[in-house]
């Protein structure tokens, strides 16, 4: 469904990107660990074409994307909920939604939108509320509602724990799996790598720029490496 090949990405003349490759498939939640400037969100920005790669390949379907800019990447299927939330903060919730699905003219706008509510109560509680008077967690199931009411076929979330806590985290990755289950595949990046390999079906480790280990979300639990650096326990 979704393959990166040999992503090679530059700011200016520093290399942010060395040579990624990996593969999304129908079904899966697929997580993308990483320390803090391993090149996570620039993968995530370069997919969903916020950012041009120097050199290297993104298709969707087997067709190329990374030519195409954002609005043309959501029209193919892919959305992309990014690390900060970016929510509008004067529109609200119910506006912010009907922003996820601006390219949409099809009929099934209400029903997607009645899905979102179903997959996030609070925000129907909430639908009249300006999104920046939100909590943060209420900010966090807005971004991934909004994602979700382009109603993608690749669904990429950067950092959808952070700042919250840990019975919202568990919430939010709940409704991450529901999303999965009921169709859409998932590229996940997350700095809670428990949390991230408990859920997703597989996994990639970036480290400075490059594909460091890849496999099974159980096999990279018992790694070593993974266990050591970023589930804070010995090897």
């Amino acid at each position: 469904m979704l393959e990166v090949e040999n992503l090679q990405v530059y700011y200016g003349e520093i290399q942010a990107l060395k040579g990624i490759s990996l593969q999304v498939q129908a079904g899966e939640i697929v997580a993308l660990l990483g320390n803090n400037g391993a090149g996570k969100t620039t993968t995530l920005k370069t997919i969903s074409g916020l950012l041009r790669p120097r050199s290297g390949r993104v298709l969707l379907d087997r067709e190329p994307i990374h030519q195409l800019p954002p609005h043309e990447t959501v029209a193919r299927g892919l959305a992309h909920a990014p690390e900060g939330r970016r929510v509008f903060n004067r529109l609200t919730v119910r506006e912010n939604l009907e922003m996820g699905a601006y390219l949409r003219r099809d009929p099934g706008v209400r029903e997607d939108l009645e899905r979102v509510f179903a997959l996030f109560p609070r925000l129907k509680e909430r639908q009249v509320q300006i999104a920046g008077t939100l909590s943060g967690g209420e900010q966090q199931m807005l971004a991934i509602g909004r994602a979700v009411m382009a109603r993608p076929r690749v669904l990429m979330l950067d950092e959808p724990s952070m700042g919250l806590a840990p019975l919202v985290v568990e919430q939010i990755f709940e409704t991450i799996t529901r999303i999965n289950q009921e169709g859409t595949a998932i590229l996940l990046v997350e700095q809670n790598a428990a949390v991230a390999l408990a859920t997703a079906h597989r996994g990639y480790v970036l480290e400075t720029g490059r594909i460091f280990l890849s496999g099974a979300a159980a096999e990279l639990q018992g790694h070593p490496e993974v266990r050591r650096a970023y589930l804070g326990e010995g090897a």
